[in-house]
């Protein structure tokens, strides 16, 4: 049995994976406590969860497009986030003495503690913009990242000459994706593809299947949480073009209802679905390129429309487009009539679904979190072969 630390953002997208993680740890056997803000952490993680607190606070809003927006992700979150947090973890790590850190990897700070105590760290690779690296031909992008982790490196008291990418873990990188979704690209020897680890988010309601008329086909927008105010002008473009589809198809839309009042018959506003035990019933997803549905839709062969707003979403587009599981659209560009002529395209031609079902099928070989614990305990157990062997033979093993 060994004792994990998961740092992580407190951002549902990241948190719920490493909860799926979390949970096969458990079943396993293994001891899993959380870092982070214990007012973000609690309500996802659920009750009785071991969470060590380092605290809270609002970050300014991300804001831009491309490298703008992968900038103000950078300087207005995952840096000063990583500087909050630091004190936190310090404090989790001499209070729980894991044996391994589980790192998020845009969650420096659990990187930065881990090699101050000589804690072997390894890194979940949520997003697929640090597999890709789609940046790697601009130096003075990648330059300046690596100025800012250095800076973060420095700032929490470790040597410059031993900096280490706090991104990647020297030990493992456990990515949520596969080749299948991914595409032909080389990978360092430390990433192992073990696919989305997926599992229920507690608290959500369920959904009335009555409303389903399984004459029609069910289409699901959703655009994520971080949008706001963007997302509710997408949702009413999307119900204005899908709307006129109603003898074929019923949409659900995922927003707050006091957004979009009066939507006509054929549509849904809900708050909130329990998306794992809806997707079964759904034809299409209309989402932002999040990893979290993406996962979630294309694990149970439904295909997708992507409407990519920033971050990685433009690359999770591009992969889902490329492996023929669906079609991209300009976020804040596409017309009604184009949103609706992507659905009924996905709906009509069953390459969409298949493509879609290829990818699940790669998700299911891949393992998952079963797989990424399997990756864990053998790093385990390659690191304790090695301890062993360097005692038994070292000249001051008997000292």
């Amino acid at each position: 049995m060994s004792r994990y630390l998961i740092v992580t953002l407190p951002l549902a997208g990241h948190v719920y994976p490493a909860l799926g993680l979390a949970r096969e740890l458990a079943a396993h056997g293994h001891e899993v406590a959380w870092a982070g803000s214990e007012m973000m952490l609690r309500p996802l993680v659920g009750p009785d969860a071991v969470v060590f607190p380092t605290g809270s606070r609002l970050f300014r809003e991300q804001g831009g497009s491309g490298m703008a927006a992968i900038k103000s992700l950078w300087v207005r979150f995952i840096v000063p986030y990583g500087k909050f947090i630091l004190p936190g973890v310090a404090k989790a790590v001499q209070a729980y003495e894991p044996d391994v850190l589980l790192v998020d990897q845009h969650a420096a700070a659990g990187a930065l503690v881990a090699h101050r105590h000589g804690l072997p760290w390894v890194t979940l690779a949520v997003s697929a913009m640090e597999i890709t690296a789609p940046y790697r031909s601009l130096p003075r992008i990648t330059g300046w990242m690596d100025d800012q982790l250095r800076t973060l490196w420095t700032n929490a008291g470790l040597p410059a000459d031993e900096f280490v990418d706090p991104r990647n873990s020297p030990y493992l990188v456990l990515a949520y994706t596969t080749p299948e979704l991914l595409g032909p690209i080389e990978l360092d020897h430390r990433v192992r593809l073990v696919g989305p680890m997926m599992t229920e988010r507690p608290g959500l309601p369920d959904f009335p299947d009555d409303w389903l008329d399984p004459d029609r086909k069910h289409v699901l927008v959703t655009m994520g949480t971080l949008a706001k105010e963007l997302a509710t002008d997408f949702y009413g473009r999307a119900i204005a073009g899908l709307a006129p589809l109603a003898e074929q198809v019923q949409t659900i839309v995922v927003a707050p209802p006091e957004d979009l009042p009066s939507p006509p018959a054929c549509v849904m506003i809900t708050r909130s679905v329990p998306l794992l035990k809806l997707m079964p019933q759904l034809d299409v997803v209309v989402a932002h390129g999040g990893i979290n549905t993406v996962a979630e839709a294309l694990s149970n062969g439904v295909p997708m429309v992507i409407a990519p707003i920033r971050h990685d979403q433009p690359v999770v587009a591009a992969q889902v487009a490329a492996a023929g599981a669906g079609l991209r659209v300009k976020f804040g560009r596409v017309r009604p009539a184009e949103l609706a002529a992507a659905v009924t395209t996905v709906l009509g031609d069953p390459s969409y679904r298949a493509g879609a079902a290829a990818i699940a099928e790669s998700f299911r070989t891949a393992g998952g979190a079963t797989e990424a614990v399997r990756q864990l305990e053998r790093l385990q157990q390659t690191m304790s072969d090695r301890t062993s062997f360097v005692v038994q033979h070292s000249p001051h093993a008997l000292a």
